[in-house]
């Protein structure tokens, strides 16, 4: 049976004039069928009912959410951080003034509630030797990431019970957040300072645990972002904190989020150990999308001040210069200023910190924003469930 509509037909359903109908063709909203002899064009009935959803859906401001969905307008109100201007800030703090100074356990502070409280600081020594006692390490093949979102409910039900209140939550937040740096880089649970305890892994000296403490600092939070949409989604549904933090490493391990550092470690490498390393820059970013790991950020047209903080923190080192001038040329090429993924691959490069550096001081980093998030959708209350626009195939009536 022929589903085609006729003009009329199609211009009543839109609820328009033939004029408007016509209009919608020619600006590529709907097509019509090829007319045969002695007939009109008609109008497939799928697609005409498609564009009434949609137009429907853009009174009730669907296409605006839509819009927002992706780096447009704001959707959830947060007290936690702020971008704006090309720049970041913690609860009304500058986040390139915390970098100077403070510790990421003390930032985390900070995001949880502004109040003053350390919640690290509970009984930190003794609940260490608890979990030492039963915290496994890990020998799996998985990567880090991986690692930590499978064992860190796991590891979570070794934590002393905490009062179920914003409190309680954050103490519980401080031990998972230690959790999650032993199972990241395969060590047993401690109280140090959690940039201390990286820093002995991957045997950095004291400048570079100064570049470690900053950057986590500087990425511990980042307003509405993908895993934290995500662990708001999931805090919402009432599921505990260590599922939330899990899902949020689920979703920074992705390319497109928490693993570009990783992909720009590989550009820079492969033309360091290139003869011509200008045009291996070329050749590694050629055809490749606009969105490319490294380089540029939507929410900071002018530069990622957070990658000009740790770029100009090593530019002293001759160590650092081979990598830094490659980092130049290929900004130069796109044409677009550094992020915060290139300096977390430049570090790791220069340091010679393990390959997957980056994402571990992201996702750790990143903990700290988590646990915030986490704790005012909870106080907020009210379960995350956007709508969908249909646009698939309609039944024939």
């Amino acid at each position: 049976m022929n589903q085609d509509l006729s003009a009329t037909e199609a211009a009543r359903i839109l609820g328009v004039s033939l004029a408007t109908l016509y209009s919608y063709v020619s600006r590529g909203l709907l097509t019509p069928g090829v007319a045969q002899a002695g007939r009109r064009k008609r109008y497939p009935r799928d697609e005409v009912l498609r564009l009434a959803a949609r137009k429907a859906d853009g009174k009730r401001g669907g296409h605006q959410v839509a819009a927002a969905m992706n780096w447009g307008t704001p959707v959830l109100e947060t007290r936690i951080s702020r971008i704006a201007d090309g720049r970041l800030h913690y609860r009304g703090h500058d986040v390139l003034t915390l970098a100077a100074r403070a510790t990421l356990e003390q930032v985390a502070c900070l995001l949880w509630d502004d109040g003053g409280t350390d919640y690290f600081a509970a009984d930190a020594a003794a609940n260490a030797d608890v979990l030492r006692a039963t915290f496994g390490v890990n020998a799996s093949p998985l990567s880090p990431l991986e690692a930590a979102m499978c064992a860190l409910p796991v590891h979570a039900r070794s934590l002393p019970a905490q009062p179920d209140d914003a409190h309680g939550r954050f103490v519980t937040g401080a031990g998972l957040m230690r959790l999650l740096a032993a199972t990241l880089l395969n060590r047993a649970p401690s109280a140090e300072p959690l940039h201390v305890q990286i820093a002995q892994s991957w045997h950095a000296n004291a400048a570079q645990a100064e570049w470690i403490r900053a950057a986590l600092v500087l990425l511990a939070d980042h307003e509405l972002n993908a895993s934290t949409f995500t662990v708001r989604c999931v805090a919402s549904t009432g599921a505990s904190l260590a599922a939330a933090l899990s899902a949020g490493l689920a979703a920074l391990s992705g390319a497109q989020h928490g693993g570009g550092s990783t992909l720009a470690r590989t550009m820079l490498e492969t033309a360091l150990t290139s003869d011509n390393p200008e045009r291996s820059i070329a050749a590694y970013f050629d055809g490749r999308d606009a969105s490319l790991a490294g380089y540029s950020h939507p929410l900071y047209p002018q530069g990622d001040p957070r990658a000009a903080y740790l770029l100009n923190a090593m530019s002293p080192w001759p160590q650092a210069r081979a990598v830094l001038a490659l980092g130049e040329q290929a900004s130069a090429h796109l044409g677009m200023p550094p992020n915060a993924d290139l300096a977390l691959a430049a570090m790791s490069i220069v340091c010679n910190w393990p390959p997957a550096a980056g994402e571990i001081l992201f996702a750790l980093a990143r903990s700290a924003g988590w646990i915030a998030h986490a704790a005012e959708q909870i106080a907020d209350g009210g379960l995350i469930r956007p709508r969908a626009r249909y646009i698939g195939n309609y039944p024939a009536t």
